[in-house]
């Protein structure tokens, strides 16, 4: 048996008329590749829709799974705000620590809103500051400025616990809550609070070049009557896009259990697994089924995977985008020819040593892959990271 220390996630998804992800300038996001400009869905975008997903598949419906929050005003809304309402404590001392607070979460850049990066906390670290807060304003109540140093020694080692949110993350579990477990934080004001992303996202792409067209249309005023101007009441455009999308998802096992469980990376396998096996067969449905979608009232980009591809291992992942370098018909049946072709090349160049599952909807032969149905796939998923082997 090989060490299942990598799961590797392949899909291919298809959406006509739809604006998935837009730039800056309410396009669609695209890149080159193969000497061709693709249609592209950002990793961000990819991750928020798995994110915040609600369905039975939800990762908040994991048990146990602590949430998380990404804000620029936690310490505002949901750590003072509380404490401002019960009624209890001066409004200058609230100011006081509300100021220490905003610096020691969100650096230097934290006194103004404007300066501050939305930052993902779980709600445990939320309690943790509210509790401190909490304590600062019932031992000063009338002294700001005493208040204010005892806040900014919660953020400062030589004075107090800790710097920045090193305390937290020591005395919680899942300190920045599942979604950090899952796809990592950086804090820039405490490097020592950032959390190493277990899930790696790639940028999707299409298979094929670019399809896209300028939708032209037109607002009717329902209370516009017969003798009035004839016309629109508004008119306007927006760019729609189809495409074949491919895919690729790398769940890292080692460092997602040490997330979870608050254990080292090298001590994963000795380490309960149970709630990292219900996250992955949770996230290899969102993955499947969950639509990265913008514009859903007027362009319903609702869709499934047409296939997915998972592949267990303990070597260093590889993505098969090189498969879809040069273009394509937008076709499944091309695409996953394409998949095959360059897996059995692969094979033949460096070994088998994955064992893979497939699913897909319509018929293909990808080599070595037992073909599932969908819950049976995530179970298998679920299934390595119990056993910690590639079976």
């Amino acid at each position: 048996m090989t060490t299942a220390r990598f799961l590797q996630i392949h899909t291919l998804h298809s959406y006509p008329a739809a604006l998935l992800n837009r730039d800056d300038s309410g396009l669609a996001k695209r890149m080159p590749f193969g000497g061709e400009v693709r249609t592209r869905i950002s990793s961000q975008c990819l991750k928020r829709h798995w994110r915040v997903a609600e369905d039975d598949y939800a990762i908040h419906n994991v048990p146990n799974a602590a949430q998380a929050i990404r804000s620029r005003n936690v310490v505002e809304r949901e750590v003072i705000q509380p404490l401002r309402e019960a009624g209890e404590s001066d409004e200058k001392v609230l100011t006081a620590v509300e100021e220490a607070f905003n610096v020691g979460v969100y650096g230097s850049s934290g006194t103004s809103e404007s300066g501050r990066q939305p930052l993902l906390l779980g709600l445990s670290e939320v309690e943790y500051l509210r509790q401190k807060a909490a304590a600062i304003c019932a031992e000063y109540p009338k002294d700001d400025g005493a208040a204010k140093k005892a806040a900014e020694d919660v953020f400062h080692t030589r004075r107090g616990e800790g710097n920045n949110l090193r305390a937290m993350r020591e005395t919680t579990r899942l300190p920045g809550g599942l979604e950090s477990a899952l796809f990592g934080r950086m804090v820039t004001s405490d490097p020592a609070a950032n959390i190493d992303a277990a899930v790696h996202v790639a940028h999707a792409f299409t298979v094929h070049p670019e399809e896209s067209e300028s939708d032209y249309f037109s607002v009717v005023d329902d209370l516009q009557k017969d003798d009035e101007d004839a016309g629109a009441a508004h008119i306007g455009d927006t760019e729609l896009t189809a495409g074949l999308f491919y895919g690729y998802v790398v769940v890292d096992l080692p460092t997602l259990i040490s997330n979870l469980e608050g254990c080292g990376a090298e001590e994963w396998l000795s380490a309960d697994r149970s709630m990292g096996a219900k996250v992955v067969e949770h996230l290899i449905h969102l993955i499947a089924t969950v639509t990265p979608g913008a514009k859903l009232g007027s362009t319903a980009p609702y869709a499934f995977a047409d296939l997915m591809l998972i592949e267990s291992g303990s070597r260093q992942p590889r993505s098969l985008a090189n498969a879809f370098r040069s273009r394509l018909e937008a076709q499944t049946a091309d695409a996953a020819a394409a998949l095959t072709t360059y897996l059995t090349q692969l094979d033949s160049a460096y070994g088998l040593r994955e064992t893979r599952r497939l699913m897909s909807v319509n018929d293909c032969d990808i080599p070595n892959a037992e073909r599932l149905c969908l819950d049976d796939l995530a179970a298998w998923a679920a299934n390595a990271v119990q056993s910690g082997e590639a079976a």
